[in-house]
């Protein structure tokens, strides 16, 4: 453990060339494999492409339904283990901005690549429409994180 509490630096990922969001290009980085980038956008970029159809060809619009339906995943509680005198509890915690978004991002990649659609890019675009309306593999992983917080609320008093 370090003797001194320092920050980490945080790099700066900037912005996807096409909608011009940081959340597209952390999504086109997280989904990205053995350094293939242009893989990682086409499947991104085909997602987006799927919900610009569903707004008639206007991609402020798909940004929005995509920001929108990215914010119904992003978690508020989560549980971490502690260990207290031999047994070990697990202790419901505010999750950090930053931490919470890469959760949804993660939750919402291994979501959309469980679904049975012909194309990557086919399956997060019907994922990113279900989390839109509230149901789908990522949001219910949501909801259990926020159950089992729930669940174990009365061993709160722990987190110093």
């Amino acid at each position: 453990m370090p003797r001194r509490k320092r920050e980490a630096l945080k790099r700066d990922i900037g912005t996807d060339p096409r909608f011009d969001s940081s959340l597209v290009q952390k999504m086109i980085n997280v989904i990205m494999e053995r350094g293939k980038k242009d893989v990682a956008r086409t499947i991104v970029y085909d997602a987006l492409e799927e919900l610009v159809k569903k707004h008639k060809g206007d991609d402020k619009k798909a940004l929005e339904f995509f920001r929108k339906a990215f914010s119904q995943i992003i978690p508020a509680v989560q549980v971490k283990p502690r260990r207290v005198g031999g047994s070990v509890y697990q202790i419901p915690t505010q999750v950090d901005p930053d931490r919470g978004q890469s959760l949804a991002l993660k939750w919402l990649i291994s979501a959309a690549a469980t679904r049975s659609d012909k194309t990557m890019g086919k399956r997060l675009a019907y994922e990113l429409m279900d989390a839109y309306e509230g149901r789908g593999g990522a949001v219910k992983k949501k909801s259990d994180v926020h159950r089992m917080a729930e669940a174990n609320r009365a061993f709160s008093h722990y987190a110093w």
